[in-house]
């Protein structure tokens, strides 16, 4: 068997070269033919997972036979995987690689993601070269990341056109993954000075002082969703010497204030813990050439009782302010393990039934 990745190393055929053909309705197989082995290998993946999550997620049998696949399974069933099928092999004829996140963001938007490329004048354009096979994508130092759902797309598009985005939503959903990706991405491209990341440490009461360490120390256990997010798309190194030189800043929410942040991508992660004075105080810091994004999940607010979260009071105050972009997340955006997704219907679904019990009329 020729060995992972061989997709790099080899010459492909031109996507012209794919052919599917089906057979009779009654027998209920199509058969699809994929002219270069070595890129049919990349598309099965190790031991045929990737065939087997088609299979779970569409409700098909695929079987190989040679340089073919053959889907077994009801008509609109075999339609799906077929198309599924010949995007992944594409993607891979254009020499880019597949994981199992390429599968999951194929079958959750299909046609409607890869044909909604970048458009003319879009600050997106710079991340990809047009045509239809482009989705949205942000470059980073490590890897290239692309929105896995339709409200994740609108959500990069909305950090790119707006100078002041907010993402508001479950956990899992990319939020701050995303929020992340863009802010170096538009790092490497020139058009900020900084990155600015941080986060209310409402755990401590942004009363820091008991815990051992410095004030770096101290408050390091909190950011760390961040770092991790960093790491994922510059090298380690890179990171900790932007962090030294202070291009890079990850601090507690408390730290902004009486400051004026200009040239920079700037982040507000676990928003929802933000007390009203903390988000009006952290909103006004925006300066001249900066980009501030503001993330949190209104589900899971961990102030004290009876303090009100500056999140949901900034939705209210300036959802319809212009030039202030609001994604919404549901848990249908949830791209996290499948579980996730469940367990965060499972709560909403037991608080709508609460709200009903206390409020009938």
């Amino acid at each position: 068997m020729a060995p992972r990745g061989a997709c790099q190393r080899r010459a492909t055929l031109p996507v012209t070269a794919l052919n599917a053909s089906a057979a009779a309705p009654a027998n209920g197989e199509t058969l699809l033919e994929f002219p270069d082995n070595y890129l049919l290998i990349d598309l099965c993946g190790e031991h045929d997972r990737n065939l087997a999550v088609l299979e779970d997620r569409i409700g098909v049998q695929i079987l190989r036979r040679g340089n073919r696949l053959a889907v077994m399974g009801d008509a609109e069933a075999r339609a799906r995987a077929a198309e599924v099928l010949r995007a992944l092999y594409q993607r891979l004829e254009s020499g880019k690689g597949l994981d199992l996140g390429d599968i999951d963001r194929e079958l959750r938007m299909g046609p409607a993601g890869r044909e909604a490329g970048p458009q003319e004048g879009d600050q997106t354009e710079m991340f990809g070269k047009g045509g239809p096979a482009d989705r949205v994508e942000i470059r980073t130092r490590r890897k290239v990341v692309e929105p896995r759902t339709e409200a994740q797309k609108a959500y990069v598009r909305a950090l790119f056109d707006h100078e002041l985005a907010f993402g508001i939503g479950p956990a899992g959903t990319g939020k701050t993954y995303l929020a992340v990706a863009v802010g170096v991405s538009m790092f490497l491209g020139g058009h900020v000075d900084k990155i600015i990341l941080s986060r209310p440490a409402v755990e401590a009461g942004e009363r820091l002082g008991f815990l051992p360490g410095d004030a770096k120390e101290k408050v390091d256990p909190y950011m760390q969703p961040l770092y991790d997010a960093l790491n994922d798309f510059l090298p380690q190194k890179q990171v900790q010497k932007m962090i030294e030189e202070k291009i890079i800043e990850i601090a507690p929410l408390a730290f902004m204030r009486g400051r004026t942040l200009s040239n920079a991508f700037i982040v507000l992660d676990e928003a929802q813990n933000a007390t009203s004075m903390q988000m009006k105080m952290f909103l006004t810091r925006l300066g001249e050439g900066s980009r501030m994004v503001i993330t949190g999940d209104r589900t899971q607010i961990d102030l004290p009782r009876g303090v009100p979260s500056g999140l949901i009071e900034a939705e209210r105050l300036l959802h319809n302010v212009p030039k202030i972009s609001f994604t919404r997340f549901t848990a249908r955006d949830v791209v996290r393990h499948p579980l996730v997704a469940a367990i965060i219907e499972a709560y909403d679904a037991d608080a709508r039934a609460r709200e009903r019990l206390e409020d009938p009329g």
